[in-house]
């Protein structure tokens, strides 16, 4: 068996769901996946004994809260991205991207004022006004309790489907990798990454991806800039460029040309008419390894709208189990996101793993309702899940908890002087933080190293 040891701090991710467990089973089913890969890549004998440590893990999946630029606290919710009352209970909005917030605002007709929105959401029903948004380009969905989500078809889709699916998409050869027996022990050294993702859950993958040593080069259209603060969360490790998909294909063609691992985030079928399914992109290129994330999963009648974190809680019944019908909660940390992230990077790690030994261009699926699913569950391991998170035997030791510092660290950037939470993937020989601390969004020149 692998080993393992948990470092369990009580009270480090407190909330009435247990969340604290299902960041656990995460970052340890990530580290695991990174562990094998490092001993598979530089010929170990056995695998790096891992560790995983919640105080680790607690400041990790809080580390948007916990960056400082220049000791400035970031901005992480607009003052529309929030609960508002409706004429029959709630409805949560995410507005934090100024497009979003357009269309929000026109879907409702009133000016940027929250007095107004408030005003007009106070005389329509919650249903009516998840609808009208959803069909002006915007994001809301209604607070739905759990009874209530179980009862809706989305809902059904999602529990048809493991927590990772995953699938070989061709016959392509045995991936071959060059040996790796280097100090720390990077598993995805010499890995070109593609990062089509936006906030939080896709960067959070790749950030991890660019910790264990790939090549990570972030795509964004030119038009559509990232939320800076959140950039620079997840930014650290990467490169950042600007790439307009429509106009300039032959430079995406030759990225990929050179790409191991596609990670993709926006909501199914957007980028499709780019020729970016898991199908198309395995044609071009074979061997390669096509992540693929979403808010509600690539099934459903919701299978096409957009989401985030804060919406997947209000609409599967979670803001209600971490508050009330009366007084929407929330979770301590935006762990739907966080979590799923992790899961990412393992399934990828795993996807390069299997390919060593059995070749063949692959694909893996995650989707933030299914891993509210698995909370709400419990998060317990489940042979139905396909990844083995949360299954896992270790050593565990009792430790308190006494705050996020010690997982703390700072380092002088473009973007300043940046505090910032640091990887809890560790295992023994691997590495303890990124090589490079975040580029400014978008200047980065759009080619590998």
């Amino acid at each position: 068996m692998t080993g393992i040891k948990f470092v369990v701090r009580e009270g480090a991710l407190q909330g009435r769901l247990p969340v604290q467990k299902l960041a656990r089973a995460c970052v340890a089913e990530c580290t695991l996946a990174a562990a094998g890969l490092a001993a598979r890549r530089a010929g170990l004998a056995g695998v790096p004994a891992a560790r995983v440590d919640d105080g680790a893990v607690a400041t990790a999946f809080l580390s948007e809260r916990h960056l400082l630029i220049n000791g400035r606290a970031p901005v992480n919710f607009a003052p529309l991205s929030r609960f508002w009352r409706t004429a029959d209970g709630w409805v949560r909005t995410h507005a934090n991207y100024p497009h979003h917030r357009a269309r929000l605002l026109d879907a409702l007709g009133v000016p940027e004022d929250a007095a107004a929105v408030e005003a007009a959401l106070a005389e329509r029903s919650a249903p009516d006004v998840e609808e009208a948004v959803y069909a002006a380009g915007g994001l809301a969905v209604a607070l739905r309790s759990p009874e209530k989500w179980a009862a809706h078809p989305q809902a059904a889709e999602v529990a048809k489907r493991p927590l990772v699916e995953r699938g070989r998409l061709d016959t392509a050869r045995v991936r071959a990798f060059g040996p790796r027996d280097t100090s720390p022990l990077l598993p995805a050294a010499g890995l070109r990454v593609l990062d089509l993702t936006r906030v939080l859950a896709g960067p959070v993958a790749t950030r991890t991806l660019a910790l264990l040593g790939a090549d990570v080069l972030r795509l964004d259209p030119p038009r559509l800039p990232e939320l800076p603060d959140q950039h620079a969360d997840t930014g650290l490790g990467k490169r950042s460029a600007t790439l307009d998909l429509a106009t300039d294909r032959q430079t995406f063609e030759e990225l990929l040309a050179a790409a191991d691992v596609v990670v993709t985030g926006y909501r199914p079928g957007a980028l499709d008419r780019f020729g970016l399914s898991a199908e198309a992109l395995a044609e071009r290129r074979p061997g390669v390894v096509v992540a693929q994330l979403s808010a509600w999963g690539t099934y459903g009648p919701w299978r096409e709208r957009r989401g985030f974190d804060s919406l997947v809680q209000a609409a599967t019944g979670i803001a209600v189990l971490e508050g009330s019908a009366e007084r929407p909660g929330a979770l301590p940390a935006q762990a739907l996101d966080h979590g799923t992230g992790y899961l990412l990077a393992a399934a990828v790690l795993r996807a390069l793993t299997e390919q060593s030994y059995e070749g063949g261009s692959r694909f893996v699926r995650l989707a933030l309702a299914r891993t509210a699913r698995w909370l709400t569950d419990g998060a317990d391991g489940g042979g139905d899940r396909g990844d083995g998170a949360g299954m896992v035997a270790g050593d565990v030791e009792n430790d308190s908890y006494a705050g996020p510092e010690p997982w703390l660290s700072e380092t002088d950037s473009a973007l300043g002087r940046l505090r910032y939470a640091l990887s809890p993937v560790s295992f023994e020989g691997g590495p303890a933080d990124w090589s490079r601390p975040p580029a400014p969004w978008g200047t980065d020149a759009a080619r590998w190293h």
